[in-house]
């Protein structure tokens, strides 16, 4: 596609709604993909995908960086694009804001919509996973006995809006809390179970159930559609987080036809930060009150005490469905990121060779690479889920505990404490970020393969991961011990995960 531009008091303003990328030739994966990404040559990443190449040999100082990690980064076509509207709002912010920007955004809704497959009126963008989700369940109004469904393994700042929501309505949390490796059947039959359980409580009902697409930590696919269809089948709204799903897995949201659906964008799509698609049907658009923040879309109840006819509205009246007015400006924000989603797509298909092509490799890779760091590391990757591959791959670290602890020891201060303290290491010490975290008895590092990634990539992490974890001191309160003795356990024993994979309990949290 092609874009023409003008000079307006010397600035260079595009003068259409379409884009365009520098870069227009297949390039191959693997580390010929660096040449489009804008990584630092000293800074190795592995938490989203994004790598310069590893060291040749070990005997080489660590120089190079590697990027598999959680907030991602855009190719340089799509930062110039982003770049280019960044400088047409500062040339004429006003007319471009008030005129141009609503035009524009409905390109990248519709571009977005097809990429998902949904109509262009259901879709909207925010600005990350949590506002979408803080966008349900704030606005959703929750009575004496209504309960929301969610899990240990829910991203963290989703599980403390849960909590929020219950410190400030009616509403009630139930956790249920899932041990990976655990069978796809399995975890629907506690699903169900407990929903069931909750409905059948007598004054209790089960009004919304929070399901992942793919985990962030360990990063684990669900069967988020099927759960989906348990929650049509029971009478609960389905919010999906998909924070790790568009760019990642293939996506036809008519199909999942889940109640509400939010993914990031900035992720793994290759758009800049931060953006985020927010899908709601039709049939559901009345059920979100409020954008986050409150904005000019927002159009109250009518009421006999209400001043809002006398509400001004600083903005050019719309014509567009209320859904689509509600989240077109909420306050002043960049909009950049979001106008610069076409020329990612444009990216990925002219460059990358379209999403199969992606897909294909990446998930490959995170097979392979995951099972060498493993192999390295003697220790083990987490089965993946039965749901489908992902671009993520789970391996379980070599972390020593003091001589008398047994694993029930280790306490939840310290189970956060060492993964702190080995991903800061690996960021200060040896420029590199690898997730790591402790899930079903062990610390485990979520590596990630992207398009600019190698097998060299996840050889070279395994030496760091390596040395790192071989100077870890596990140290702290372990039910009554006042830390530990300086002499080095096991953690990484096959015995350590035998008989427990699969455990799930539920929290109830009023």
């Amino acid at each position: 596609m092609s874009s023409s531009a003008k000079q307006i008091n010397g600035a260079d303003t595009l003068t259409t709604t379409t884009t365009t990328t520098t870069t227009t030739t297949r390039t191959p994966f693997g580390h010929q993909m660096l040449q489009h990404f804008p990584f630092a040559k000293d800074f190795i990443n592995l938490n989203h995908g994004l790598s310069l190449p590893a060291p040749a040999l070990f005997s080489i100082p660590l120089i190079n960086s590697t990027h598999l990690g959680s907030f991602g980064t855009s190719p340089h076509p799509v930062r110039e694009m982003m770049h280019r509207y960044q400088n047409r709002v500062e040339s004429r912010p006003d007319p471009f804001l008030r005129y141009d920007y609503p035009d524009l955004l409905d390109t990248s809704r519709r571009a977005m919509a097809d990429f998902v497959h949904a109509p262009a009126d259901e879709i909207v963008f925010v600005t990350n996973a949590t506002t979408g989700v803080n966008a349900v369940l704030r606005s959703l109004v929750f009575e004496k006995g209504d309960s929301i469904l969610y899990f240990n393994t829910t991203y963290g700042s989703c599980a403390k809006t849960v909590e929020y929501v219950c410190e400030t309505t009616p509403a009630k949390g139930v956790r249920l809390t899932l041990e990976y490796p655990i069978e796809d059947d399995d975890l629907l039959r506690v699903f169900r179970d407990a929903i069931r359980k909750e409905n059948g409580a007598g004054a209790g009902k089960m009004r919304v159930a929070i399901i992942d697409t793919i985990i962030s930590m360990p990063g684990v696919r669900m069967p988020f559609e099927k759960m989906v269809e348990v929650c049509r089948q029971e009478g609960v709204l389905s919010l999906v987080d998909g924070a790790h799903g568009v760019g990642h897995i293939d996506l036809n949201l008519s199909q999942l036809d889940a109640d509400f659906f939010v993914s990031n964008c900035h992720k793994w799509l290759f758009t800049p930060r931060p953006s985020a698609v927010f899908h709601v049907p039709n049939r559901n658009q009345p059920l979100i009150r409020s954008s986050i923040p409150t904005s000019h879309g927002f159009i109250p109840k009518p009421s006999p005490s209400s001043n809002a006819t006398h509400t001004i509205n600083p903005l050019p009246r719309s014509s567009k469905p209320p859904f689509i007015a509600l989240f077109e400006f909420v306050g002043t924000i960049d909009p950049a990121p979001y106008l610069s989603l076409p020329a990612a797509l444009e990216f990925r298909v002219d460059v990358c060779g379209g999403e199969s092509a992606i897909r294909d490799y990446c998930f490959d890779l995170a097979r392979r690479g995951g099972q060498l760091v493993a192999d390295i590391l003697r220790t083990k990757v987490l089965t993946p889920s039965a749901s489908g591959d992902t671009c993520f791959s789970n391996v379980r670290l070599p972390i020593a505990l003091p001589a008398d602890w047994r694993v029930e020891d280790v306490a939840v201060e310290t189970r956060s404490e060492v993964a702190q303290d080995v991903m800061r290491t690996l960021a200060d010490e040896h420029d590199t970020f690898v997730a790591v975290v402790w899930h079903g008895r062990a610390w485990w590092a979520r590596l990630s393969a992207q398009v600019y990634l190698d097998l060299e990539d996840f050889r070279w992490v395994a030496g760091v991961l390596e040395r790192v974890c071989g100077a870890v001191s596990v140290e702290g309160t372990a039910k009554g011990k006042e830390g530990g003795d300086g002499k080095r356990g096991v953690v990484d024993g096959e015995a350590d995960l035998d008989g427990v994979e699969g455990m799930v309990e539920s929290v109830a949290i009023n």
